[in-house]
Order: C-alpha cells, then sequence, then structure tokens
C-alpha cells in the first residue's frame, strides 16, 4: 500500500472548481474580470533599455496622433489620450463587441535619469515608439589607462 501525502485543501479547490465549471456551463462561456467589472482601457506597453537609450513601445491601434499626449517629468514619462468608439450603425446589431474605447493614463518611472529635450516619438502600424536618450554621465564610459 502506497502512502499517500494528505492535502485538506485539495477537496476545497476541487469543489471551487466544480462550481466554476458549473457557472460557466450555465451561463455559456466563462466571464473574464473586465466584464465584471468596468476596467479601464490601457494600452499594453514594452520597456527595454540599449546602451544609449530607455525604449518604449505601446499598442494604440486605430488612434490618431492627436488622440494620445506623451510627456516627461521628474523622470517620469506619461502616456496618456482617448481611444474613442466609431460612430455606431443605427440599422446595425451588434452580437459582440470586445474592443475597448475610452481614455487612459499610464506613467511610468523610468530607470535611468534621460535628456527630456531630446525625446523622440514616432507612430508606425499601430505602435507608438518612444526612444528617450539617457544622459551622458549614466552611458557607461571606458577609461584609459595610462602606462608610466
Amino acid at each position: 500500500m502506497a502512502i499517500t501525502r494528505w492535502r485538506p485543501f485539495r477537496d476545497l479547490l476541487s469543489i471551487q472548481d466544480e462550481m466554476d465549471r458549473l457557472f460557466d456551463d450555465f451561463f455559456g462561456h466563462p466571464f473574464t474580470r473586465r466584464e465584471w467589472t468596468e476596467e479601464a482601457w490601457s494600452p499594453s506597453v514594452d520597456v527595454s533599455e540599449t546602451k544609449d537609450n530607455v525604449i518604449i513601445n505601446a499598442e494604440i491601434p486605430g488612434m490618431n496622433k492627436e488622440d494620445v499626449k506623451v510627456s516627461v517629468q521628474d523622470n517620469v514619462l506619461t502616456l496618456s489620450g482617448e481611444r474613442k468608439q466609431e460612430k455606431e450603425e443605427k440599422n446595425a446589431n451588434y452580437h459582440r463587441i470586445e474592443r475597448s474605447y475610452g481614455s487612459f493614463s499610464r506613467s511610468f518611472t523610468l530607470p535611468t535619469p534621460i535628456q527630456a529635450d531630446k525625446v523622440k516619438a514616432t507612430y508606425k502600424d499601430g505602435i507608438l515608439k518612444i526612444t528617450l536618450p539617457k544622459t551622458e554621465e549614466v552611458k557607461p564610459k571606458e577609461i584609459p589607462i595610462s602606462v608610466e
């Protein structure tokens, strides 16, 4: 006979899984957190760093450059804007609306000091790319060795 480890909470988790399945079957599909709460929309963002720059890529498809604002203050980058819903057609019957709309604001504390006056932002194929050059004192400098 094999020895089995007793896990008292396993049965509770099993009951929770069964209740989740019951609700999923009854309502037709599992509910996501967004459906239960009125969660604000915000774009997905990647933050990376090279030797000379901090680079931020944000997904903002379908937006015009006039609807997005980028600002830097006290080593904090703020990306804000509004994605407006397209004009609804009177004769259209929508079966599902999954795209998110509304105002957003995201702020990021930058990992290193940057040159705020040299920040560049470009927008192509739904991706906003923000390039933030590092200050000179942050960049690694090679120190020459003199021989005496």
